[in-house]
């Protein structure tokens, strides 16, 4: 069921979402101080690209300085938007039967674009 859910997803727009987000992380890359936020975009954009049976944990490290300065300054610089568009599709999908399962993902994703660093996407 997970396969179908991901091969759905992919040709419904998950495969430009998550060439979105593998650009921008190794735009982000480019730049020393932008490191930190390529790899957690890359880490998304992996997610965006087969969310179907995986799940977002978040680690007891979470709460370190580092991780909470990081995930301000990732809010700050657009994190917000992109976990409000996650939200937007999350809810527009679940207005019908068959898009409950891709909402539940966007929510996920909200979840996940709005504080990344701490968290780890693992398989179910």
């Amino acid at each position: 069921m997970n396969a179908i859910g991901n091969l759905l997803w992919l040709l419904f727009g998950g495969f430009f979402s998550a060439i979105g987000y593998f650009i921008t992380g190794l735009l982000f890359c480019f730049t020393v101080i932008g490191i930190p936020f390529g790899i957690q975009c890359i880490k998304i954009g992996g997610f965006v690209l087969w969310p179907f049976g995986k799940k977002i944990i978040t680690h007891e490290r979470a709460n370190g300085c580092l991780y909470v300065l990081f995930n301000i300054l990732w809010i700050l610089t657009g994190g917000w938007y992109t976990a409000l568009v996650h939200v937007f599709f999350g809810i527009l999908l679940s207005l019908t039967i068959i898009g409950i399962p891709f909402g539940r993902q966007h929510f996920k994703l909200a979840s996940l674009s709005l504080t990344p660093f701490g968290k780890d996407v693992v398989h179910r």
